[in-house]
């Protein structure tokens, strides 16, 4: 019998808190997964990842494939080991690169062949070497379909054509993956925005069967106000008592309009990306801290989080770190904003559980639009 299990503890509408027991630890959700593209989450030790307050992380299939090599991370002993971090890891299938790749990519029934963008070598990624890759080399707790992510905007024949690429190429991981007791298989919905496609994808999903489900194809340009649209339903087509894994998502606002949707976990570069930039991300948007405004600010940026960079460094001191080109700058702004984001899951998980989810988020939406009004 498999050790993984899910169950919710709260609702409050359609958000719900819960825990997703694994085993190398439990997640706590909604959760935000930190991206950890090449087995580093960028600028951070594993120890402050966790310190932030991640339960789980996520590695990317297509990087560790190309360098250092699957084969070599299972020699040194798999993904865990080799990045030393004993908590959970989820990857993803590689999918989302490979589309991204547009001219150095031939997709075909069988899988996909691709240049890689940094020898121009060949590679070739089927569903089974894509299971192969995540469940027996990297030795992922979770691992994904391999998927093709839809263009976006496309016609609802592409989308359509897309999404059963997406179905059979599902039901081949599902079959290369077979049944494991401490290892899971998140199937991935498609359909870009069109309602009946995303309705049928998730029912044939659900029909092969898979440990959670994942909604892909989003924050691919579409906006806001589409993404929640697409959310609004698709998840009620999912099982209620399977995770919901919202993939690429992204600003705090978006976190937030999920979690009112019904979904469980999130991912997104978008923290350390940001922290590389001199960006510090706040219940107000981006703080750009390149600003001049900022020279002789001795404020922290954010004393009411548990982390030593939001709590313990002055805003004039990042401020000459962004400006003088410093590292610690991306480091510390880093770890504030991975801090920031577990913090925010947090507070959501908390007023889900009081049954005071929908006064957070109208108040949260609030003093997200007062920081875009400022910013305009």
């Amino acid at each position: 019998m498999s050790v993984f299990s899910f169950d919710i503890h709260a609702t409050d509408g359609k958000a719900r808190t819960g825990l997703l027991k694994t085993p190398r630890g439990n997640i706590r959700t909604p959760a935000f997964m930190p991206v950890g593209t090449a087995a580093t989450v960028k600028a951070l030790y594993p120890e402050q990842v966790k310190s932030a307050g991640a339960d789980i992380i996520l590695g990317n299939t297509y990087h560790l494939m190309l360098r250092p090599g699957a084969e070599r991370v299972k020699r040194l002993g798999g993904l865990h080991a080799f990045m030393n971090w004993d908590g959970p890891i989820l990857t993803d299938s590689g999918g989302f690169q490979v589309w991204s790749l547009a001219g150095l990519r031939k997709l075909t029934e069988e899988g996909v062949e691709f240049q890689s963008h940094i020898d121009g070598s060949k590679y070739n990624l089927t569903p089974e070497r894509a299971i192969e890759i995540q469940a027996d080399l990297l030795g992922a707790d979770i691992s994904m379909q391999l998927d093709e992510c839809t263009n976006f905007p496309c016609s609802e024949d592409e989308a359509r054509a897309s999404m059963e690429m997406s179905l059979r190429w599902g039901a081949r991981c599902k079959s290369a993956f077979g049944e494991r007791d401490t290892q899971a298989l998140f199937g991935i919905v498609q359909g870009s925005v069109f309602e009946h496609l995303r309705k049928e994808s998730a029912a044939r999903l659900v029909e092969t069967g898979f440990d959670g489900y994942a909604i892909g194809g989003l924050a691919v340009g579409e906006g806001l106000e589409t993404m929640c649209a697409v959310l609004d339903y698709t998840v009620p087509a999912l099982p209620h008592a399977r995770p919901h894994y919202l993939m690429g998502v992204g600003k705090p606002i978006d976190l937030v309009e999920a979690v009112a949707r019904g979904i469980d976990m999130f991912d997104c570069v978008m923290p350390t990306r940001s922290g590389r930039h001199g960006q510090a991300w706040t219940d107000y948007g981006p703080v750009n801290l390149k600003r001049a405004e900022f020279a002789e600010d001795e404020s922290p940026l954010a004393p009411e989080i548990d982390c030593p960079a939001s709590r313990d460094y002055s805003r004039a001191y990042i401020h000459h770190l962004v400006r003088a080109g410093e590292y610690l700058a991306a480091m510390l702004l880093s770890w504030h904003n991975i801090a920031y984001y577990e913090h925010l899951m947090a507070r959501m998980r908390t007023a889900i559980e009081a049954g005071e989810f929908d006064r957070f988020a109208t108040e949260f939406r609030g003093r997200w639009a007062e920081g875009e009004a400022r910013r305009s």
